[in-house]
């Protein structure tokens, strides 16, 4: 907010490159804070799509989980009024693939009751089949 009441002064005083400069700024943020919530929606889904192949079954509620974060995902990366998307394919994956080891350890507490550790089960499941039906799920 205070950047805005900030935007407005610039503009009555005419400074209209320092009001550029903030404007620029603004939209960074925007952009860092869709980012930071496609990564938590992304481990969230990582976290149901490891303990699936791990354990080679499915319930109820990690199919729901993993259709929520879907929408969710698309709804944060869609842009309103221009179309399109705030991050591209290869975006995507570097998030996926940043947040994999932060799942796995999360899906190591709740996957066989959390007896194995992260390296154990990080051995039960491919990572890149994981990351890339992340991926499919989320550009269906």
């Amino acid at each position: 907010m205070e950047e805005l009441l900030e935007l407005r002064q610039f503009l009555e005083q005419g400074k209209i490159h320092e009001a550029l400069l903030l404007v620029d700024e603004l939209e960074e943020i925007s952009l860092s804070d869709k980012i930071n919530k496609i990564d938590s929606y992304g481990v969230i889904l990582l976290i149901h799509l490891i303990k699936q192949k791990a354990e080679k079954r499915s319930t109820r509620s990690w199919d729901v989980s993993i259709e929520n974060t879907v929408r969710e995902i698309n709804k944060i990366n869609k842009r309103r009024k221009s179309g399109g998307f705030y991050l591209n394919q290869a975006e995507l994956i570097d998030i996926l693939q940043q947040g994999y080891q932060v799942a796995l350890k999360r899906a190591a507490l709740e996957t066989f009751e959390g007896r194995y550790e992260a390296e154990e089960l990080a051995a039960m499941v491919d990572q890149q089949e994981t990351l890339a039906e992340a991926l499919k799920l989320i550009q269906q």
